[in-house]
C-alpha cells in the first residue's frame, strides 16, 4: 500500500508532469505476481485505457476508494487506481523489463507499476461505480482537510480500548492511508508505546495521540515523503524518519537509547525503550 503522505506527492508530481498527455498504450500483468490486484481482465487494460487523456491526479483519500493510500488518476472516461508505487520513465528512456502496469503516453513517456508486497491497479468509471463492492467509497473525512477533528478520531476510538495503540492506528484502514509505516514516527513523536493499549492512556496522551497524527502526517507530505520511499521519479522522499530500518539499532535523538525492532501484529514495530515506555494493563 501507498501510504496517505506519498500519495500526495505521487499524485501531485503525476498532475505537474502527465496532465495533457493521452494513454496511447496499456498493458497489465505483464509480469505476473501473486499479490497484483485488478478489478477487470488484465486483458482488457489496454482497449479500457488506449486514447484516454490525463486530466489530473489525486491522492485517493476516500474520493472513490476506501483505501485512502491510493494515487487516483483521471482520465477523459476512465478512473485509474493504484495502490503500488509508480515511476515515470521519460521518452527515450529504455522500457522498464518488470512491471504489473505500463502506461506508454503520447510523447514516448511511460508510467509503470511494479508491486513490492501486494498492491491494486485498478479502472473503473470516473465515479467509481463499477469498482467492486468492497473497494466502494469510504464515507469518510478527508485526512488533510478540517474535517479530521478530535471529536472524530474519538469516535473511531468508542469502544476499542483493548487495541494497541499501534493495532488502532495502522489496521481496519480507520483512517485511510495510514498504514504501519507511518505509525512509526506518529506514536514516537506522542511518546507511546506501539503495544500500549488505548484504554491505558490518559486523556491527555490520547489528546496528544490525535495530535501527533496530524502533525506527524503533514510533515511527511509538506517534506516530500518518507526517505524510505520513493517518487514518481524513483528519489527518496525529503522527510527523514525517526523510526524505520534507517535507524534500527541508532542511538534515539532524545535520549541516546537505541532503537528497537521487534516483529508485530504481522510487520515490525521500532520505538524507544526509554521515551516510549510499555506498562501493561492490570
Amino acid at each position: 500500500m501507498v501510504e496517505l503522505p506519498e500519495a500526495y506527492v505521487l499524485a501531485k508530481q503525476l498532475t505537474e508532469t502527465v496532465a495533457g498527455r493521452a494513454i496511447a498504450e496499456a498493458e497489465a500483468n505483464h509480469s505476473p505476481h501473486g499479490f497484483a490486484f485488478y478489478n477487470k481482465p488484465a486483458e482488457l487494460y489496454g482497449a479500457l485505457l488506449a486514447g484516454q487523456k490525463i486530466m489530473a491526479a489525486h491522492a485517493g483519500a476516500g474520493r472513490s476508494c476506501a483505501c485512502g493510500g491510493n494515487v487516483e488518476i483521471e482520465c477523459s472516461d476512465r478512473l485509474i487506481i493504484l495502490s503500488t508505487p509508480i515511476r515515470y520513465h521519460a521518452p527515450g528512456s529504455k522500457r522498464p523489463d518488470k512491471h504489473q502496469l505500463l502506461l506508454r503516453l503520447d510523447d514516448g513517456a511511460y508510467l509503470t507499476c511494479t508491486v513490492q508486497m501486494w498492491g491494486a491497479m485498478m479502472v473503473c468509471e470516473k465515479d467509481g461505480s463499477d469498482l467492486p463492492e468492497n473497494f466502494a467509497a469510504a464515507q469518510v473525512p478527508e485526512f488533510y482537510s478540517d474535517a479530521f477533528t478530535f471529536a472524530y478520531f474519538e469516535g473511531l476510538a468508542e469502544g476499542k480500548g483493548k487495541l494497541s495503540a499501534k493495532a488502532f492506528l495502522a489496521t481496519e484502514q480507520r483512517i485511510p492511508g495510514l498504514g504501519n509505516g507511518v505509525t512509526q514516527d506518529i506514536l514516537y513523536n506522542a511518546k507511546i508505546h506501539p503495544k500500549q493499549r488505548l484504554d491505558a492512556l490518559t486523556s491527555a496522551q490520547f489528546r496528544g495521540l490525535y495530535d501527533s497524527v496530524i502533525v506527524t502526517m503533514n510533515e511527511m507530505r509538506d517534506g516530500g515523503g518518507r526517505d524510505t520511499e520513493k517518487d514518481l521519479f524513483g528519489k527518496p522522499g525529503g522527510y527523514r524518519t525517526k523510526l524505520s530500518n534507517k535507524t534500527k539499532g541508532q542511538q534515539c535523538g532524545i535520549c541516546g537509547r537505541e532503537i528497537i525492532r521487534e516483529a508485530y501484529l504481522g510487520g515490525n514495530i521500532y520505538f524507544c525503550p526509554e521515551c516510549q515506555p510499555y506498562e501493561k494493563k492490570k
